[in-house]
């Protein structure tokens, strides 16, 4: 493998859900590896926070306001990206939401459909509007940010883990659709101790940990870091179709 082969010179990045936790993490990793970076969320004031960052260090960013629970938004996205830039090489789907219940029986239809549309609906439509305009242009990766809930929920993610588990399956999918010129992977982390983890019993999580994960901890979020930069890079160019566990060995996919 080349030295440079975690290069991201003069290629555009678009990271949904990008201002903040696993995306924050990925658009300042993608940055410092050369690349422009897009960064939307549904917060374009805290995108535009991060962008501005991101210039200070020396590169090259844009904020985008973009609810990927809806398609219309999804294209204007998309647009966006191919007016300023007109080009799009790496794609990270990782938006992503997972609303507290008490019981089963409570989830709402509109929370049913909400937790589906962003978790599953609007990587299928990106997946889609970018991954055509890769194909015909120079190709591409896609990154989908997945979960452990995907293969092993707990009933406090029921609805949340099926969308998961239908983003893994849509990996495949894509994958073999847009081959061979662009790679289509997911990361499916474990428990990250992002801005979400503040509001855990961190106490009770270390507790867990210590019992239900080999490596006995969360991950920081900087650990994501290694994966993103192997899936958008030429370091991955043999690699499609596939999903990537991060979660310090707490769950086993079947094989």
């Amino acid at each position: 493998m080349s030295e440079g082969a975690f290069d991201l010179t003069g290629k555009v990045a678009v990271v949904t859900g990008g201002s903040r936790g696993l995306g924050r993490e990925m658009v300042r990793s993608f940055a410092a590896a050369g690349a422009t970076v897009v960064i939307a969320s549904r917060k374009k004031e805290a995108c535009g926070i991060l962008a501005t960052e991101i210039r200070a260090a020396g590169g090259e960013a844009l904020a985008a306001e973009c609810h990927v629970g809806y398609w219309e938004q999804c294209e204007t996205l998309a647009d966006t990206v191919y007016d300023n830039y007109g080009r799009c090489d790496i794609l990270v789907n990782n938006a992503g939401m997972s609303p507290l219940y008490d019981k089963l029986v409570d989830v709402s239809e509109a929370l049913y459909d909400k937790v589906l549309d962003v978790n599953l609906k609007g990587p299928f439509r990106l997946m889609a509007l970018f991954g055509d305009r890769m194909v015909a242009g120079e190709g591409g990766s896609i990154i989908n940010v997945s979960s452990v809930a995907s293969v092993q929920p707990t009933p406090a993610e029921a609805a949340y883990g099926a969308a998961k588990a239908g983003l893994n399956a849509l990996t495949l999918s894509f994958a073999r659709a847009y081959a061979p010129s662009v790679r289509v992977n997911t990361i499916m982390p474990g428990p990250f101790l992002t801005d979400i983890s503040k509001a855990w019993d961190l106490d009770a999580f270390a507790d867990t940990a210590r019992e239900t994960i080999p490596l006995q901890r969360g991950g920081e979020p900087e650990e994501i870091v290694g994966a993103a930069l192997y899936f958008a890079s030429e370091a991955s160019s043999y690699t499609t179709g596939s999903v990537l566990k991060i979660d310090g060995g707490m769950v086993y996919p079947p094989a």
